[in-house]
């Protein structure tokens, strides 16, 4: 049973009676339910009642319900209103539009629109690089979806996916200072995205691609970077192959292993276990076998032998040279690393037990991962998820920020594998060896230096400098 957790977060507004045992009564009702009390604020008081705002955690909607029944229950409580906080926080969505300049007068006005704008319009069609410097284009990334993927909820759709985009552009401003506006696209036709995309360009000095579902992810990319004069990102793919690497890099520390030598198996071949696959590779990964809902990938299985798969066919042509067949707790035993994006549940403490000594679990299917990482525990010397009540979580939110601070820093027109690398390099080397640990091989979200060094470190690599320089 999943614990109480801060996503379905309640405050009761409510009345109980100015007994001393009240408070006491009240708590205890909450913890025998099942929830857990994070705040108990009385708001107002009499000589015999008092009004409290009681803020818990449940483990979802329906449990919330059941805690509110259970005060309820309480001698003398009066149930007020119930708020959700999640809801709360998105209440009219959570970003907003503000000019950075005054409008106090005509003359600002006409400063800042016309008559005077014309004079900076004119320029910029005379020297269209001057849009990065007179418009909001030098700071500005647009996060773009179908809602055809999104994390841990599927096809959704355009409509349901905006609050999610809608936090990753308050993660921008946040972490990286970027104005990053939420495009939700209603159509999950290939070619209209391509054309919508290059159709709003002008605006944007990059591209962050989010939660469009493979394999149409790989070619709209592939494409946009081709026809667009500024970075496209899929975050989803290049955001988690760059932290996973980044904490591979630091558990291979912890157990004192090396990338080029070790057995590396990974459950899922979609958009970011392709990504990670090719960003391992390049790093320098030799020995990785990858398996998907049919099994381990290999030269000789049929929707492979035949190419009518080339995402496939690829991935069995640069790996598994020993031509292991069979499924994913084949290709675990005696490997060093388990690379998980994939689904929940495939595997048990007793599969991780028959990989090498010193190995290293990253289960990162969300929210439930391939194995249950308290299990994997038990077996594997370093243990990572997707989750933020592990240690170890692996997000994406380390390195997006910072990976565009760099790029729009550098004016950069394309997101280069060099930079990747150096994205990587730049968060794992966040945590300085004196203090790595099993439980400590990523930094936090909110490490302060993290940001600027990984942008840091793409800026420079953008450019073609070394990183510092």
């Amino acid at each position: 049973m999943t614990s109480p957790s801060i996503s379905s977060s309640l405050t009761v507004r409510l009345e109980l009676p100015g007994r001393p045992t009240a408070v006491s009564e009240l708590s205890g009702a909450v913890e025998r339910a099942g929830g857990l009390v994070t705040a108990l604020d009385i708001t107002s008081s009499s000589n015999d009642r008092m009004q409290v705002d009681v803020t818990l955690n449940a483990r979802d909607t329906d449990h919330g319900d059941q805690i509110v029944d259970a005060m309820r229950s309480v001698e003398g409580v009066v149930i007020g209103k119930v708020s959700d906080r999640t809801f709360l926080v998105h209440l009219g969505g959570k970003l907003e539009v503000k000019p950075k300049v005054p409008i106090r007068n005509r003359d600002d006005l006409s400063l800042i629109y016309t008559p005077g704008v014309a004079r900076v319009c004119m320029a910029i069609a005379e020297k269209p690089s001057d849009a990065r410097n007179l418009t909001i284009k030098r700071n500005t990334v647009a996060v773009l979806t179908d809602g055809s993927a999104v994390l841990g909820l599927g096809d959704i759709g355009p409509l349901a996916a905006l609050p999610v985009m809608e936090g990753k552009a308050a993660l921008f401003k946040r972490f990286a200072d970027i104005d990053a506006f939420p495009i939700c696209l209603d159509t999950y036709d290939t070619e209209e995205i391509i054309r919508t995309a290059k159709a709003i360009a002008p605006v944007f000095a990059g591209i962050n691609l989010e939660d469009i579902s493979a394999p149409r992810c790989f070619e709209i990319e592939e494409r946009l970077r081709d026809e667009l004069d500024i970075p496209v990102f899929h975050d989803d793919q290049h955001g988690t192959a760059i932290v996973v690497l980044a904490a591979l890099r630091n558990a291979l520390r912890v157990v004192g292993k090396e990338l080029e030598g070790v057995r590396i198996a990974m459950s899922g071949a979609g958009a970011a276990g392709t990504a990670i696959l090719k960003l391992l590779i390049k790093a320098g990964a030799r020995d990785v076998v990858v398996t998907d809902i049919n099994g381990v990938i290999h030269r000789e299985r049929p929707d492979v032998s035949t190419g009518s798969n080339p995402h496939l066919q690829w991935i069995a042509e640069h790996t598994n040279e020993r031509g292991l067949q069979g499924n994913l707790k084949d290709a675990i035993r005696g490997a060093d690393v388990l690379i998980g994006v994939s689904a929940p549940n495939l595997l048990t403490g007793d599969d991780i037990a028959t990989m090498a000594e010193g190995s290293i679990v990253f289960a990162l299917a969300n929210p439930v991962p391939e194995v249950d990482p308290a299990a994997a525990a038990q077996h594997a010397a370093v243990v990572a998820t997707g989750r933020s009540d592990f240690a170890n979580q692996i997000n994406n939110v380390l390195v997006f920020p910072g990976v565009f601070r760099g790029l729009l820093d550098a004016h950069a027109d394309e997101v280069s594998d060099e930079v990747l690398l150096a994205a990587a390099k730049a968060v794992s080397d966040t945590v300085p060896r004196e203090e790595l640990n099993a439980a400590y091989i990523i930094p936090s979200v909110f490490h302060p230096n993290l940001s600027a060094s990984v942008a840091e470190a793409v800026e420079a690599a953008a450019k073609g400098e070394p990183a510092g320089s």
